[in-house]
């Protein structure tokens, strides 16, 4: 699969690839934004913490999507901000669970995302959604 990269107003690339539906494209993503997020010169705990929330958007995407593939995406929409999505072809909004469900492991994805945005949301679209996540761009120098 092939990373696109394309040229935005910011003066930043906007990178994006298309992965399979699985588990394993989790560590794919989180190479994405790492390349990315380190050509922008941007500090080493905004990366860990930008690979923590694309895996979490990842992984639902992989829980609950229809098709067999999702797109990431990691951009800059201005000089100040990070925006990390996932587009799939699943019109389900996804919901934040704030309540213990017993001894579940996972499904609590998105209190991750909550907690190391700026904000997140999830944009419509008539074929699917991407669910995205907005982080504030702290450079390393």
């Amino acid at each position: 699969m092939t990373v696109t990269v394309e040229s935005r107003p910011t003066g930043h690339p906007g990178y994006s690839q298309t992965l399979p539906r699985k588990a394993e494209s989790a560590a794919v993503a989180r190479k994405l934004v790492r390349a990315a997020l380190l050509a922008w010169h941007l500090k080493e705990d905004r990366v860990v913490d930008a690979t923590l929330v694309m895996t979490e958007l990842v992984s639902n995407a992989v829980d609950h999507s229809r098709l067999p593939s999702i797109r990431v995406l990691v951009n800059r929409p201005t000089e100040s901000l990070i925006r990390l999505g996932v587009v799939d072809r699943s019109k389900t909004i996804p919901t934040m669970r704030t309540e213990s469900e017993g001894n579940r492991i996972r499904g609590r994805g998105l209190l991750i995302v909550e907690a190391l945005t700026d904000r997140w949301g999830t944009d419509l679209y008539s074929w699917g959604k991407q669910v995205w996540g907005e982080m504030r761009a702290e450079h390393d120098r």
